[in-house]
């Protein structure tokens, strides 16, 4: 490594270097408009969780964004922010340490959609929580086809797996780690959204933010513009002149349509195709107050599983492990 890559980087040992939990919270503040995030995991801000506040998942990303929303809706201006994560984490949906993850995750969503229906009461405005802030995840449904190919062996009876496969469904698993704020910014690299990737003396972590300066004046209509359009074609299978101006009310209420629709599909009980659109809506229910439960149907677990959505804190695994 030469001497200018590391240039600004912490010289003496025991120092925390956590320039990229700075620079997501630095572009959240400066956000006028929306932002849009994938990311692997999504938790932080426990000292404004209603619960675990001590488990030391402090990173301040998703607080930075559900003050961000609240700020607007009390100046009466559009904001809108969309967050893309996996339905669940890596590993055995139903193990001790996805169900960790699954728990810190709901606190997260329990806590932002509290402080933007605070914002909303106490603004005066008709609006609901959604209208503001929105979680998805990403999945496939297909029916059988002719000719497919179809493996030798089966999974065993019975099994999430075996479910799956009978069901024709399964998540597609988000692995991306991005922000884009206001068609302006985007920051892309390894870190996650967690306390282990944000932490700044646990896990090595590389990013890069980029600004496209000619295109920050006026139209907003850059590369980093058609980036994120090629992102929600894919997602959604579709493009919407309202995708141009994503703090709309109009563009939010047309990705949660499809969200929410896509989600029906993909949890009904009648074997449908997806079509290729991919983004379902994530599996909470947000009342009109801001507070969050399971979805009505299916006992609170995913589809072909009895693994709990709102997950559970592990009393094996400390926080630290799962953080």
């Amino acid at each position: 490594m030469d001497g200018i890559s590391v240039d600004g980087l912490p010289e003496k040992l025991g120092t925390s270097e956590h320039s990229i939990h700075d620079a997501y919270v630095s572009a959240i503040r400066r956000a006028q408009r929306f932002v849009y995030i994938e990311n692997q995991y999504f938790m932080g801000g426990c000292h404004l969780w209603d619960e675990d506040q001590a488990s030391g998942c402090t990173n301040l990303i998703p607080v930075e964004i559900a003050l961000k929303v609240g700020s607007k809706i009390r100046a009466g201006e559009r904001f809108a922010a969309y967050v893309v994560i996996p339905m669940w984490p890596e590993g055995s949906v139903g193990g001790e340490a996805v169900q960790s993850m699954l728990h810190w995750s709901r606190m997260t969503m329990v806590m932002m959609y509290r402080v933007v229906g605070e914002a909303i009461r106490e603004s005066g405005v008709r609006a609901h929580p959604r209208d503001y802030l929105n979680f998805f995840c990403l999945a496939n449904r297909e029916e059988r086809r002719e000719g497919e190919f179809v493996p030798h062996s089966s999974p065993p009876h019975g099994s999430h797996y075996w479910k799956a496969q009978k069901n024709r469904r399964f998540m597609i698993y988000v692995h991306s780690k991005l922000m884009i704020v206001d068609d302006e910014y985007i920051l892309i690299g390894s870190a996650n959204l967690n306390q282990r990737s944000l932490d700044g003396d646990r896990d090595t972590e590389i990013a890069i933010g980029c600004y496209q300066p000619s295109s920050t004046n006026g139209g907003r209509r850059g590369a980093i513009f058609a980036y994120r359009m090629t992102l929600w074609y894919e997602h959604a299978g579709k493009i919407e002149a309202a995708f141009a101006e994503p703090q709309s009310l109009q563009c939010v209420s047309t990705l949660r349509g499809v969200g929410d629709e896509m989600w029906k599909k993909y949890s009904g009980e009648e074997l449908v195709d997806m079509e290729g659109v991919h983004l379902v809506s994530y599996p909470v229910d947000v009342l009109e107050d801001g507070s969050v439960r399971d979805l009505d149907g299916g006992g609170g677990a995913f589809p072909d599983t009895s693994a709990l959505v709102r997950g559970r804190r592990s009393k094996i695994i400390p926080p630290i492990c799962t953080t």
